[in-house]
């Protein structure tokens, strides 16, 4: 049964991969190798994400940081906010947001929702669809004749799986934009373990 689930699971996030605008792919590498700094942030499992990604981009060279931790500096105007967001309206995730765009941040947002709250704050808005809306119709017959259920995983799952696959989709493109290989990454990687 667990093979079947994961074939299923993984033609989902093939699915949700094509469906991605090229478009939008290409502007939010174009924001990144353009950031002086990255700060990405999310919260929940998105934030364990954007944790990666973060370490990901560390190991190509850039200077990022994650929010919160206590030796992320004060973020600048030519610095760019990563956000994921399935969402899009996670309350602590948009007083972050909300409060990089007041200091004239650039901002990626990452959600299954561009219209949501943190969409419309974004200079630059990847949707990956995945995250299901949460509403009163909370019986499952409803929600499968309407179409509001997530196959196969629970919650956001499908949202966080598929964003962590893009993401590290996009460290290989930067790889190869670049001329980076492993090698250059490995001189990056931690040495005190």
């Amino acid at each position: 049964m667990i093979h079947l689930k994961a074939e299923m699971l993984l033609r989902k996030v093939a699915e949700k991969l094509r469906e991605m605008s090229r478009k939008d792919i290409e502007r939010f590498i174009q924001g990144i190798v353009r950031a002086k700094r990255i700060f990405v942030h999310g919260a929940g499992r998105s934030g364990l994400v954007a944790r990666a990604f973060a370490m990901r981009l560390m190991h190509l060279g850039f200077s990022v940081y994650v929010v919160g931790e206590t030796t992320t500096p004060s973020i600048r105007k030519d610095d760019l906010l990563v956000i994921i967001s399935g969402s899009g309206k996670t309350q602590s995730v948009c007083a972050i947001a909300k409060t990089a765009k007041g200091k004239k941040v650039r901002l990626a947002a990452i959600t299954s929702y561009t219209d949501s709250p943190i969409g419309k704050l974004a200079d630059i808005a990847v949707r990956i669809k995945g995250r299901v809306q949460e509403d009163d119709q909370r019986d499952y017959l409803t929600r499968q004749i309407t179409g509001l259920h997530e196959p196969i995983t629970p919650l956001g799952t499908l949202f966080e799986l598929t964003t962590m696959i893009f993401l590290d989709l996009v460290v290989s493109e930067l790889m190869e934009r670049q001329d980076k290989n492993e090698e250059h990454m490995k001189a990056y990687h931690t040495n005190l373990e």
